[in-house]
């Protein structure tokens, strides 16, 4: 059979490769065939402009590179040895790339769906766990204000983890007018625009002059880090969601940050505990499967984040287009079932 996969071949340059795959399974594995896949533009992006701190060790990015990391599909095969998944079972695929199939062992980044999930929900599980720990990680006590600042992939989702975490009232901000009325839609209770002169102001207002004690920084700049610490209530908790890859302007430490008592919390993926679950800070899987259970009662909606469904032969236009464009669609899903 063949293997479809994205890669990028160099800087700005997307392709799907094609190759030999055997269909042989060993011990444990299973084969997957892709259904979706959820295109991370902030991670993927970086990758593509070869931007600074592509990688958490401070490694350069370098080409070609297999990209993507959050999809769904079904499984087809299975080894001698297989135990947890049978063929016909959907699973949400994490860490793997957006490939047409998969081959691996079972109990490898690949997690079984409950019923209840579909396939382009599945898509988006471990994209979803990141701000799930985002706002884990502000340990929200009921009636806290709270604040996310950025609203895409990450910051619609985070909207939701905080209104379910109980915070009230949940403020979002973004530039874009469109993303700020999904925002309403999924359960903030006031948006606003950061360029706004008076935005800080209307943000006090909004918390009885206190500004909120919990914010999810997602935007990944360094300017809406500066109006996080300017506007988090004294002693508040902000959550470093976004990943703030460029330097590009100073931080006044000493009055915003010692100064007012705030509590910077990294909430990178990699900063979870690779094993058993603490308060504020829970492993992946755990998460995956808080998003299962969240989809499940139709508590969080991921659906309405779909921008665009876009086929894997297209990928080099894709990119392009998120790449270059000022604004691209929202969520970008790749539909592999007809990629064989």
């Amino acid at each position: 059979m063949k293997l479809h996969s994205i890669w990028f071949e160099e800087k700005e340059r997307a392709a799907l490769r094609c190759e030999d795959l055997s269909g042989d399974l060993s011990g444990r594995q299973v084969l997957v065939k892709a259904d979706y896949s959820l295109i991370s533009a902030g991670t993927e992006l970086a990758n593509y402009h070869a931007l600074p701190n592509t990688s958490i060790e401070g490694y350069p990015c370098t080409y070609p590179r297999s990209v993507g990391y959050s999809g769904s599909g079904h499984v087809i095969a299975v080894g001698p040895e297989a135990q947890t998944l049978k063929v016909g079972d959907r699973v949400a695929v994490v860490w793997s790339g957006h490939k047409s199939y998969f081959k691996q062992d079972e109990d490898f980044n690949l997690y079984k769906l409950p019923d209840a999930v579909d396939l382009k929900s599945a898509a988006f599980t471990h994209v979803a766990s990141f701000p799930l720990l985002g706002v884990r990680k502000l340990q929200i006590q009921l009636g806290e204000a709270a604040m996310v600042a950025g609203l895409g992939l990450l910051g619609l989702i985070a909207v939701q983890a905080a209104k379910l975490s109980g915070a009230y009232p949940v403020l979002a901000c973004d530039f874009s007018e469109e993303r700020r009325k999904l925002a309403l839609e999924l359960g903030a209770d006031h948006v606003l625009d950061p360029r706004d002169e008076d935005f800080i102001e209307k943000v006090r207002f909004l918390t009885d002059g206190k500004g909120p004690v919990a914010t999810v920084e997602v935007t990944g700049s360094l300017a809406g880090l500066q109006q996080a610490l300017e506007y988090t209530a004294f002693m508040g908790r902000i959550s470093i969601l976004g990943c703030t890859r460029i330097s590009d302007q100073p931080i006044n430490v000493y009055r915003y940050i010692h100064g007012k008592g705030l509590h910077i919390i990294g909430a990178h993926t990699r900063s979870r505990p690779p094993h058993d679950s603490q308060v504020g800070s829970w492993t992946a899987a755990d998460d995956y499967q808080t998003f299962f259970k969240l989809v499940s009662a139709r508590a969080m909606n991921v659906l309405l984040l779909i921008g665009k469904e876009v086929s894997p032969e297209d990928a080099e236009a894709v990119y392009r287009e998120i790449g270059f464009s000022k604004t691209p669609p929202l969520g970008m899903l790749f539909d592999w079932r007809n990629i064989n």
